[in-house]
């Protein structure tokens, strides 16, 4: 499955929208929010906390798309993708039991999530059991 055209290009989609987020945060975070009705101000405090996790996850991005490229690194980067979208696509339905609905791009981004994160675990099954019968 590592030379999968399916698993690279879900490496390759999964590893773009997870720069393009991460960029957009670290550049200005105070205009990413706004576009979400969410009012950050001009906190340093603030733009830290919110930059920190955006560094992380244009990492977490890099080594998805490497994933589609590296054959050696597919494993790890749908792994990597699989729990980054499911947490955080679930994590945002939890908020939206607790808290209630926030605006529709949010809830968009929950289910985009939520899809990237179980074609990724798709993936990964698919992957798992390929490897599997190549190891019989």
């Amino acid at each position: 499955m590592q030379n999968s055209i399916f698993l690279k290009i879900v490496l390759y989609i999964s590893g773009l929208v997870a720069i393009a987020i991460a960029g957009f945060i670290l550049l200005s975070p105070t205009d990413f929010y706004a576009t979400n009705h969410i009012d950050i101000g001009g906190n340093p405090n603030l733009l830290s906390e919110i930059r920190a996790p955006a560094g992380a996850l244009l990492s977490f991005g890099i080594l998805m798309l490497m994933g589609a490229f590296i054959p050696r690194l597919a494993f790890t980067s749908i792994l990597l993708s699989t729990v980054l979208y499911l947490a955080y696509g679930l994590s945002r339905f939890v908020g939206m039991l607790v808290d209630g609905l926030p605006v529709d791009s949010l809830i968009w981004s929950a289910v985009i999530e939520v899809v990237l994160g179980l074609v990724s675990l798709f993936c990964l099954w698919k992957y798992q059991l390929s490897q599997s019968e190549q190891d019989v």
